[in-house]
C-alpha cells in the first residue's frame, strides 16, 4: 500500500477579538479578593429569648386537674434561639442586621469570622425597614466599605455573605436581578434589591456586596415555596440602610413625616365610581382623629393630586415621600373634591413610633 503525502495544511492564525467585543468585558476568573475585603467585617449573630408557654385551657377544667394534677397547669418557660448575620459598618462596633433577626431578644451574641465572641446591646430598631443596629465593645474591629446603591444596575455580579443555617460563613455568588422592588409585605418602606445569589435562612442581616468586596445591600428576605433558595433573594439598599443607622444613632429610632390619612391607588374602577376622569393620584380612604390631615381639612373621598410640588404617580413613592417631610414643616396639598381642585396647607406631624422599636444610649 503506497502512503500518498498530503499537501501541508495552511497554519491557521489565532483569532483576535475586536475592539469592544463580549470576550474582553467578561469578568474576573476569581472574586477572592472581593471576599478577602468584605468577609471579616460579616458577623454570626446568635439570638435567644425567653418564651412562657400557657397551659392548656382544658386545664382550667376541674376534671382535668383532677386527673392529671396541677403540674400541667402550670406556665412552662422555654428558651427559643435563632441565627443570623450582620455587618460591621465601623471600627466603633456598630452592627446591621435585620430587626427580625433580634426581635425580642433577650440575649445576643456575635461571632467573627476571626473566632472572637462577645455579646452585644441594642443600639435602636426600625420595624418599618426591618432594621436594626448593634453595638460590640472589641478592639481592632474590621468594617466594610459602603457603595452608593444608585450605581447599582440589572446584571452586575453580587456576592451574598452570611450564616446559612448556621454551617458558618458562607459565599455565594448571582447577579442583581432587579432593583426598586416593592409590594412585598415585608415592610411599610420597601425598594428592595432582587438577586439571584443563593441566601437561605440565616443570611437574613449578611452582606450583599459587589464585585469589589463594597457593601450594596444587607440580605433580608427568600421567596421560597420549599424554604430554601430558589434564586428569589431580596436586599435592603445600601443607601436606606445608612439613613436609618443614622438617624438610629442620632435619635435611638427613626424620625419621619406624617399626614394622617390612608390612602389607595386610583384605578379606572374607582374612577368611574366617582364619577371622575383622574387616573393619577391616590384617594383618601380614611383619616385619622387629631392628624395633620384632620387639622387641615383632608376628608376621605378626596383625591390627592399632588404633594409640595411632587405629583402623586405612585403610592409607594409618595409614602416615601411623605416619611421624608420633616415634622412640622409646611407642605401644601393639592386634591381634587367632587370635581374640584382644592389646595390644603399641612404641618407635618411625626410618624408614630412602632410597638417593637426599641433603643439603648449609643456610648
Amino acid at each position: 500500500m503506497l502512503f500518498r503525502p498530503q499537501p501541508p495544511v495552511p497554519e491557521k492564525k489565532a483569532e483576535t477579538a475586536p475592539v469592544n467585543s463580549p470576550k474582553q468585558r467578561s469578568g474576573p476568573v476569581s472574586y477572592s479578593q472581593a471576599v478577602e475585603a468584605a468577609a471579616p467585617a460579616v458577623v454570626n449573630i446568635y439570638s435567644q429569648k425567653r418564651v412562657t408557654e400557657q397551659p392548656h385551657p382544658y386545664m382550667n377544667d376541674p376534671l382535668f386537674r383532677q386527673l392529671f394534677g396541677n403540674r400541667l397547669g402550670v406556665p412552662r418557660q422555654r428558651l427559643e434561639t435563632s441565627l443570623g448575620s450582620g455587618v460591621i459598618i465601623n471600627q466603633k462596633g456598630y452592627i446591621l442586621t435585620n430587626n427580625h433577626v433580634i426581635k425580642e431578644a433577650d440575649a445576643i451574641q456575635v461571632g467573627l469570622r476571626d473566632g472572637r465572641g462577645v455579646s452585644a446591646a441594642i443600639v435602636g430598631t426600625d420595624p418599618e425597614t426591618d432594621l436594626a443596629v448593634l453595638k460590640i465593645k472589641l478592639d481592632n474591629l474590621p468594617s466594610i466599605t459602603l457603595n452608593q446603591t444608585q450605581n447599582l444596575a440589572i446584571g452586575d455580579v453580587v456576592l451574598a455573605i452570611g450564616n446559612p443555617f448556621g454551617v458558618g460563613q458562607t459565599v455565594t455568588m448571582g447577579i442583581v436581578s432587579a432593583t426598586g422592588r416593592s409590594q412585598l409585605g415585608l415592610s411599610t418602606f420597601e425598594n428592595f434589591i432582587q438577586t439571584d445569589a443563593a441566601i437561605n435562612p440565616g443570611n437574613s442581616g449578611g452582606a450583599l456586596v459587589n464585585a469589589a468586596g463594597q457593601l450594596v445591600g444587607i440580605n433580608t428576605a427568600i421567596f421560597s415555596r420549599s424554604g430554601g433558595s430558589q434564586g428569589i433573594g431580596f436586599a435592603i439598599p445600601v443607601n436606606l440602610a445608612r439613613e436609618v443607622m443614622s438617624q438610629i444613632l442620632e435619635h435611638g429610632y427613626v424620625i419621619r413625616g406624617w399626614l394622617g390619612v390612608e390612602i389607595q391607588a386610583i384605578t379606572p374602577a374607582l374612577a368611574r365610581a366617582f364619577g371622575i376622569n383622574q387616573l393619577k393620584g391616590a384617594i383618601v380612604t380614611g383619616v385619622f382623629r387629631n392628624s395633620p390631615a384632620a387639622a387641615a381639612g383632608i376628608r376621605a373621598g378626596d383625591f390627592i393630586i399632588r404633594i409640595a410640588e411632587q405629583p402623586v404617580n405612585n403610592i409607594r413613592i409618595m409614602r416615601d415621600h411623605i416619611a421624608s417631610i420633616r415634622p412640622g414643616e409646611t407642605v401644601e396639598i393639592l386634591l381634587l373634591r367632587h370635581n374640584q381642585l382644592l389646595k390644603k396647607q399641612i404641618v407635618a406631624g411625626e410618624r408614630p413610633i412602632q410597638p417593637d422599636t426599641r433603643s439603648v444610649p449609643a456610648n
